[in-house]
């Protein structure tokens, strides 16, 4: 089992509250899109209200020790903005400076760490950084989701050293193990038709996703530069779109076993096609006829429509990755049209990963998704069925 951060005496307590503020910079180092600050501003406040000494700690980036660009100090303002309250940055995740901010905190208090990548032993799970951090523990909840799949000192090691009635997760994290597992659930309880929505570029970023839900979802809608190896698979000509070769067998594989369990897997039947990335336009031709001279960069509108009807028609869905090359407006619509028609849809409804998060963002619809996971990786190695460390690590027998 695992508790929330609401089952936890935490009045008057440190409590080290993991977090993710993993956020975009702009040029001047202001943040760009405090999405991620917001998703966890409930626990924090939990934690405020009921009088803890909130010690937040984050990563921001991939920097190779300490790093001014990469500094959580531009987070920590728009945090402290949001928040409505002071909130007082370390100059480094351990150290003498970080203790005495620790230890002077007083109920209702804020202090967030200097990012925690800084330090070489926070992603290495280094035993004395580990005890460091654990010393601002009285308790210790994780709400970061997006790097529960990781082993790291601050979501995994220091853990072993917080009393096992003092840990739990915050509500953004219980949250997300609430929706993802409910994918995953028995599939007598599932709403039905139950359809898994897969786009993006590698069928090798995706085949353990899809493998995992053979046995539980009705049917699968497959876009993306993926779509393409399936197509070549099944004996397409898709021009020089990007095919991975040596996963052919692969898909034709896992297109018997689909078909041996009575799952359907749609893939395009037109795509939207360019000379290359930078193209102003694209045509519109058969998902099986692709001229030799250009790549499938989109999914048709006779696909869009057709992914629409059965997604409208669904009781519960699972999108992870866009239906074309999204970022390009030219090639847009087709990832655009999903996330509409997943949005209308009146099921169950999970939207996990970046691409597929910015375009849900972009039509205006967050609001009306079920719910959208903040772990990209993290949210994709859930519905393999992998156990996270960062997850495991917080459930205690009792």
């Amino acid at each position: 089992m695992i508790k929330s951060i609401a089952d936890l005496p935490i009045e008057g307590k440190r409590v080290f509250l993991r977090v993710d503020l993993n956020v975009p910079l702009t040029p001047a180092c202001g943040v760009a899109d405090d999405s991620r600050i917001r998703a966890c501003l409930p626990t924090i406040e939990h934690a405020i209200k009921h009088g803890a000494r909130v010690v937040l700690a984050s990563h921001l980036g991939r920097p190779k020790g300490p790093q001014p660009a990469l500094s959580l100090e531009p987070v920590g303002a728009r945090l402290a903005e949001l928040l409505g309250r002071e909130v007082l940055l370390t100059d480094e995740a351990v150290g003498d400076g970080a203790r005495k901010v620790v230890a002077d905190l007083r109920d209702g208090d804020v202090a967030l760490l200097e990012n925690l990548r800084f330090f070489p032993g926070e992603e290495s799970n280094d035993e004395s950084f580990a005890k460091q951090l654990a010393s601002y523990a009285d308790v210790y909840v994780n709400d970061a989701f997006g790097t529960a799949h990781r082993a790291h000192a601050s979501t995994v090691g220091m853990i072993a050293y917080v009393s096992p009635s003092a840990r739990g997760a915050g509500f953004l994290m219980k949250r997300e193990i609430e929706f993802l597992g409910r994918l995953l659930g028995e599939p007598e309880r599932l709403g039905r038709p139950y359809l898994a929505v897969i786009g993006g570029a590698k069928v090798a970023d995706k085949i353990a996703v899809l493998e995992n839900l053979l046995g539980r979802v009705n049917a699968f809608l497959i876009g993306g530069a993926m779509a393409n190896t399936f197509l070549k698979a099944k004996g397409a000509n898709v021009g020089k779109s990007r095919v991975e070769e040596d996963k052919l067998a692969l898909a034709r594989a896992f297109l018997k076993k689909a078909e041996d369990r009575g799952v359907e897997v749609l893939l395009p039947v037109d795509v939207v096609v360019a000379s290359g990335l930078d193209a102003a336009s694209g045509q519109i031709v058969r998902a099986d006829a692709m001229p030799a001279d250009s790549m499938a960069l989109d999914i048709g509108p006779e696909s869009s429509a057709g992914f629409a009807d059965r997604i409208a028609r669904a009781k519960t869905v699972f999108w992870n990755g866009p239906m074309g090359v999204f970022e390009k407006k030219p090639f847009a619509a087709g990832t655009l049209a999903v996330a509409k028609a997943v949005a209308a849809c009146r099921g169950l409804t999970v939207v996990g990963g970046g691409d597929s998060v910015a375009a849900v963002n972009e039509a205006g619809i967050a609001d009306q998704i079920s719910h959208i996971s903040t772990g990209g990786g993290a949210s994709l190695e859930f519905i393999e069925g992998k156990k996270l460390p960062g997850i495991a690590a917080l459930e205690v027998n009792e």
